[in-house]
Order: C-alpha cells, then structure tokens, then sequence
C-alpha cells in the first residue's frame, strides 16, 4: 500500500502547476509547446497532462483556449476599436470564422452579439476558472487614508452583472473626461459579500476620483466621497475573480491578532492596472480595510 502525500508535497505539486497556470496567463500571445511548460512545471512530459488536469479539473489546451476567450470577450466589450479579426488572431485562431464557431460554442453568443449586447450572467459561469493558487505572503501595512472625492456609479443586483455596470461608468468617464484613468485613481467599495448576499442585494460601487462634483448625465453616475481614516492594506496580485481568500485571511487571521476595531465604512479596493491590457496575473489590487 502506498504512503500518502505529504502535505508539503501536495504544496510543492501545487506550487509547480500554479507556476505554469501563471505563465500561461502572462505569455497567451506566445506559443506555449509542452515542452517549454515541463520546464516551468519541473515535471516530465510522461506526466504532465495528468499532473495539470488533476489540479486544474480540466485539460492543458482546454484552459489555455479559454483564458484566451475570456480575454477575447474584454477586448470585444472595452476595446470597440480592435476589430474582431484581430481579436480573433490574438486569440491564436486561423480564422475569424473558427473563432466564432468556438465562441459561440462556449458562451452561447456570437463575437459580434457579445460585442452590441454581452449576456454576462452566462459568460460569467464559463468564464471563470479557478487556477490552484500560490503562496502570497499576507504583508499588511498601516496608513491614513487621505479623504477621497469620487465618482460613483452605484451597481445593485447579481454579482455576474457587474460588467455591465463597468461598461455604463466606462461610457461616463471617455464621455465627460472628468476622472481620467491614466491620471485619476480607480476604486471599487464592496457594500456585500457576493457569497452571502442574495443577488438581487449585492450592491458595489464603481468608482473614479474627480477634482469636482459630477454634474448630471445618463449615466446616473453620481458623487461620494471615500472618509479619511486609518485602514490596513494589502496587496493582491493576479485575478480579480480569486480575491476572496486573501479577504478572508485579512478578518480571520489578521484581524484578531492585531488587537484592532473595524472602522464603520465598508472594504475597498484600488486598481492599479487593469486587464486586457494587463495580463491577468500581473494585476494589482490594493484592499483596504477600514479601522478605527
């Protein structure tokens, strides 16, 4: 009878194959042949295929592909200027009618529907995977926060619908230039834990900092301003869809040994770069978690 894993081997396995998951995300414009993802894995690739798919819960080329059309799916959304061929050939398809076949086979809508009208609900259950994930030093720094006039467009209901609501502040900021990205903080305030808060309940604010009070539009976009205050930080790099466990980590770990109150203001986030144009395990989120 064969020993069992030891949990620091079972680390070590998942250490390799969240290596490899890390330099897909970062390398999706590039041929990835399998014997450069041994490499990084440090694996044979006698074993390979079995050793990804038994940490992953899917195939090599099926993950792959996919990341490339969850990337595809923003581009066709937030960047109206790519046209779809070359969506289509930076997602390493021959054609841009091969593209559609396996776009609509995924997500049940055309490039072209998903561009004038994206169903993000059902993109939403396809779209999100769930790489095992790396060790991430939890480091926590103390600051006061500087009160903060933002820009605010108030999303409530399902978490899935949340890019549509993106989409709408987006629009508002390219319109009125009032809350530059290149120059301007971005923020995101999470009123609801998506896990434990009904749908139609989840409210999120989306947020950009201004210089003045926003004046009215069809947006609905409106003005709030984020309260001075001391906060704990940490830094998050990688997917904005795995953020919870380090959130966790913040109130269960942190939290209690740190002797400090909570403060009445609710978590935040600061984006610092953004996906497309950043690959999505070179993101970086700074949360920040209100004290007394």
């Amino acid at each position: 009878m064969s020993k069992p894993k030891s949990k620091a081997n079972q680390q070590y396995q998942t250490a390799r194959i969240a290596r490899v998951c890390d330099y897909i995300a970062a390398h999706l414009d590039d041929d990835l042949p399998l014997a450069r993802l041994c490499r990084v894995a440090h694996c044979s690739p006698y074993h390979f295929h079995r050793l990804f798919t038994a940490h992953v819960g899917t195939g090599l080329f099926a993950y792959t592909q996919l990341l490339r059309l969850k990337r595809a799916s923003y581009q066709l959304v937030f960047r109206k200027d790519m046209k779809i061929i070359t969506i289509a050939l930076d997602a390493h398809f021959a054609s841009p009618e091969a593209f559609a076949r396996t776009f609509k086979r995924t997500f049940d809508q055309t490039p072209s529907q998903f561009r004038r009208q994206p169903d993000w609900p059902a993109w939403h259950s396809r779209a999100i995977v769930q790489p095992p994930l790396g060790v991430q030093k939890m480091q926590v720094k103390l600051i006061d926060f500087a009160a903060t006039k933002i820009a605010v467009l108030e999303h409530l209901g399902a978490p899935e619908r949340l890019n549509a609501s993106v989409e709408r502040f987006i629009a508002w900021r390219k319109a009125t230039q009032l809350s530059p990205v290149k120059s301007k903080r971005t923020f995101g305030i999470a009123y609801s834990n998506p896990r434990t808060t009904a749908p139609e309940a989840f409210r999120f604010d989306i947020c950009g900092e201004v210089e003045a009070d926003v004046p009215t539009n069809p947006q609905g976009v409106i003005t709030k301003t984020i309260p001075s205050g001391r906060c704990a930080v940490i830094r998050h790099r990688g997917s904005r869809d795995h953020m919870e466990e380090p959130i966790m980590a913040l109130y269960r770990e942190w939290l209690p040994a740190s002797g400090e109150e909570l403060r009445d203001f609710p978590l935040f986030f600061e984006y610092r770069n953004f996906f497309p144009d950043t690959p999505e395990n070179e993101l970086i989120t700074d949360i920040y978690l209100p004290l007394k």
